[in-house]
């Protein structure tokens, strides 16, 4: 089974979550929070860990960390790990406690760490286990917007965002939270690329020139295709207008343009765009049309030395992997 890929560098910031076994509870009691507590208190001795956020609901967890270290895997494992063997040995069980391995994802500080942490903290509040974020007991929020933070928990990277004097980060951030109210929130977790990267397009760049590429390729990693996805579709498309010094009216319009069928094979190679998708960029391609013009590019490429070279040279040019 293909697996999410993990990317870990010095100073990190990830929302990591980790659901029961077949969506089986994980906590049972009020000492079991706690319990999962005390081993996040210990991953931040052991490894240096910070906890800017978390929320522990009955059957999973969420948590935005960050890791001064490269080490997010060995926090991890040391977390759920303890509480697995805490947990069987008090229930006398046995076996997996967590379903798979945990999900991360590399969170952009800038545009996405202050939305997040309100969508955690309003989750009890969206699953009715609470009327507003502060009444649930196993949340970060109430170090947010009390004079009075858990040991465990970071919130000055957060509440910096808003205001440099605590107390009125702290107003502002509860005004920010409780505004999302009784509103179908949007969910920033949608706008994740790639299965484990939310951020802006210059962080998604960013983050994945630290990713070797033959591990992209490989088949055990999965959204590998959107991973190897350097460019987004309008930039490919400009890419293509600039290398054949054709405009992007005389590219959709031109049936038989030789820049056309570049471009739409280059997007249906290089990005995870479907093909209705690309339809819609070239005036409504039908789904069939834009297979066709796939295959016959592939299948020209075998002996087009002319066509061959236009597009080694826009892959090298443009591509994100590059040698």
């Amino acid at each position: 089974m293909a697996r999410p890929l993990r990317i870990e560098y010095e100073g990190a910031i990830y929302h990591v979550t980790a659901r029961g076994n077949e969506r089986a509870k994980i906590f049972f009691s009020k000492k079991d929070y706690e319990k999962f507590k005390e081993y996040i208190a210990a991953g931040r001795n052991r490894f240096g860990l910070i906890l800017h956020a978390y929320v522990l609901m009955t059957n999973h967890y969420h948590l935005i960390v960050e890791t001064p270290e490269k080490n997010l895997n060995k926090i991890m494992h040391f977390i759920n790990g303890s509480y697995t063997t805490y947990l069987n040995i008090k229930r006398k069980r046995t076996g997996h406690l967590f379903q798979g391995r945990y999900k991360a994802i590399l969170v952009d500080k800038e545009s996405y760490l202050l939305e997040l942490s309100r969508y955690l903290h309003l989750n009890p509040v969206r699953a009715n286990m609470s009327r507003k974020p502060e009444e649930y007991l196993h949340s970060s929020y109430r170090s947010y917007v009390t004079a009075s933070p858990e040991s465990i928990v970071s919130p000055d990277t957060v509440l910096g965002m808003l205001s440099a004097k605590r107390n009125e980060a702290a107003r502002r951030y509860r005004d920010f939270v409780e505004s999302a109210m009784g509103e179908e929130s949007v969910n920033p977790l949608r706008k994740v690329y790639g299965g484990v990267i939310l951020g802006s397009r210059q962080f998604i760049r960013d983050a994945l020139e630290r990713i070797k590429f033959e591990r992209v390729k490989s088949s055990e990693v999965s959204y590998r295709k959107a991973m190897r996805s350097a460019l987004g579709l309008e930039e490919i498309i400009s890419a293509c207008c600039e290398h054949f010094g054709v405009t992007r009216e005389e590219m959709t319009r031109n049936r038989r343009s030789e820049s056309r069928k570049a471009c739409v094979y280059l997007i249906k190679r290089h990005t995870c765009a479907s093909n209705p998708e690309i339809g819609q960029l070239f005036g409504s391609l039908t789904y069939s049309a834009v297979s066709k013009i796939v295959a016959s590019v592939s299948k020209r490429l075998e002996s087009d030395k002319y066509l061959r070279e236009q597009i080694k040279k826009l892959e090298a040019e443009y591509s994100f992997f590059k040698g």
